[in-house]
């Protein structure tokens, strides 16, 4: 229970958002030695990544969108139209995606969130492994997080 000093609010608030995210931050680098030696790397901030795929009418064919932070590759969105599924277009995408984070961000590994009904399959295919299984998320479905390691830009 909060004591008579404190009030608990919920509202969405974007200042205290802000807030509270550089709060954590500071608190975060305090408390990490790897964290603080993050600080002024090209790794210390998050950079988008996207790949697109356009069908000869420049039309969006599919897609991945994600970021790097921290020498890892973080896979947000993965899609392909149905009309081109089986034509290795995802592989393409997650390819290069992996190619630009190992070659262009020096990013030693990868990771991404599936459901059960979308492609934990694909990603295993692709050298991913399961790290995390969260059964009734949301309920009657099953989130997976896979991981893998990138070889080096090297070798």
């Amino acid at each position: 229970m909060v004591s008579r000093m404190f009030r608990l609010v919920t509202e969405v608030d974007k200042a205290r958002r802000d807030l509270l995210r550089t709060r954590l931050r500071e608190t975060n680098t305090a408390a990490s030695s790897v964290l603080r030696a993050l600080r002024g790397t090209p790794h210390e901030r998050e950079f988008p990544l996207h790949v697109w795929v356009l069908d000869a009418s420049g039309g969006l064919a599919g897609g991945l969108v994600g970021h790097t932070w921290a020498s890892w590759l973080h896979v947000t969105y993965l899609w392909v139209d149905a009309r081109h599924r089986g034509a290795g277009l995802g592989s393409a995408l997650l390819d290069e995606a992996e190619h630009t984070a190992r070659t262009e961000r020096a990013c030693a590994a990868a990771r991404v969130e599936t459901w059960d009904f979308q492609a934990p399959d694909f990603y295993t295919r692709h050298g991913y492994e399961v790290m995390c299984v969260i059964p009734d998320y949301p309920p009657g479905i099953t989130e997976y997080t896979l991981v893998k390691r990138l070889a080096p830009a090297d070798g």
